[in-house]
């Protein structure tokens, strides 16, 4: 693979990845593809929230999780919840662990949902009306109505009521790639960019962020992918022929101090996921499954291109639900521009084993 070209510029933003306290713990085979190995397993997910702030003081955030009062969501994803066996939980909105930490709503100019899913959206109504909503391409077509003038639809019409909701177009001119990616300059000076990837949904969008520049020395600027749902598990993605499996994996010298730095104990992962994933150690483990997709096609190649960040040094891809970040990252207030200091990246990119667990509800699985 070539390597990845990434556009220069000498302004950099603040990012604060915003733990936003929800969890699903949701069965695994509903996520992954293929499902061999996967029974009576469950993948409890974070949703992360991301706090994007310009040196001119402008705010934006990228994705707003679940909201605290879940059930209050439109009927037809109450009754999804109902029948699906998921299992939601969340504590504050992201508006509430903002104010909590002295931010100001009304600072926010605009919230990216990354798509329109129930656990991205939050409850944007707890924002002023000046804070505006910005959406990908074919969202209003795909996604509007809301409820109750479709009484079937997963949003809420009361969402953006009274505030400017903001279709995105990537047709630009002349047009933009970073990467194999359609984008947006968001600010216009090269520090935040909106990337087209779609497949999981219509219009799905993911962000990448410059947190460090340096003009004259393009190996010194270092980003941040936002991946959104791209993929929901970080095995969907990992390995790759661009960041395949780490010798001491395959060599089972699972005891180095290469290894133990980013690599948790193996037995966590069951023997067929196991010999599967070392059979084919520069392939993902996993495929998003065709039922999570709108394209399932459009969805690996969005993937594809998401490798290729994955796969340079400079750059942290952290998708939405990566459960591996909860007890190693510093969430906000703190920022992440320090990712390659704290070595973020390495220690997290192989940590999914742990994070697939036995159903405790049997006794037999406890």
């Amino acid at each position: 693979m070539d390597r990845l070209s990434l556009p220069n510029g000498s302004t950099a933003v603040d990012v604060g990845i915003i733990d936003s306290t929800a969890r699903l713990t949701v069965p695994a085979a509903h996520l992954l593809a293929p499902t061999t190995g996967l029974d009576n397993l469950t993948l409890t997910a974070p949703s992360y929230s991301f706090l994007i702030q310009h040196p001119t003081g402008r705010k934006v955030l990228f994705d707003l999780g679940l909201r605290k009062d879940w059930w209050n969501l439109t009927p037809s994803t109450a009754h999804f919840l109902r029948t699906s066996g998921w299992k939601l939980e969340a504590a504050k909105n992201v508006s509430e662990i903002l104010q909590g930490n002295g931010e100001s709503l009304s600072a926010v100019e605009a919230v990216i949902w990354s798509h329109h899913h129930f656990d991205h959206v939050g409850d944007i109504t707890t924002f002023p009306a000046t804070t505006h909503i910005i959406v990908g391409p074919g969202f209003t077509d795909h996604y509007t109505p809301g409820y109750p003038t479709n009484p079937a639809s997963t949003l809420l019409e009361a969402e953006w009521q009274d505030r400017t909701l903001h279709e995105l177009s990537f047709q630009n001119a002349p047009p933009l790639k970073i990467g194999s990616f359609d984008a947006i300059d968001f600010f216009g000076d090269g520090s935040f960019f909106l990337l087209d990837a779609p497949g999981h949904t219509f219009g799905h969008v993911a962000a990448l962020a410059r947190v460090a520049a340096d003009e004259q020395d393009a190996a010194s600027n270092s980003f941040v992918f936002m991946g959104g749902d791209t993929c929901h598990f970080s095995a969907q993605l990992r390995p790759s022929v661009s960041r395949p499996l780490p010798v001491d994996y395959t060599s089972g010298a699972q005891d180095s101090a290469s290894a133990s730095a980013s690599v948790p104990s193996v037995p966590a992962c069951p023997g067929a996921i196991m010999d599967r994933l070392l059979a084919n150690p520069a392939q993902p483990l996993f495929e998003m499954p065709a039922a999570n997709t709108v394209d399932v096609t459009e969805a690996h190649a969005s993937i594809g291109k998401m490798q290729a960040f994955d796969a340079a040094d400079n750059v942290w891809v952290v998708i939405a639900h990566d459960q591996s970040l909860l007890d190693l990252v510093e969430f906000y207030p703190a920022t992440v521009n320090d990712w390659q200091v704290k070595k973020y990246a390495e220690r997290t990119r192989w940590r999914f084993w742990n994070t697939l667990k036995r159903r405790t509800s049997d006794p037999k699985l406890a």
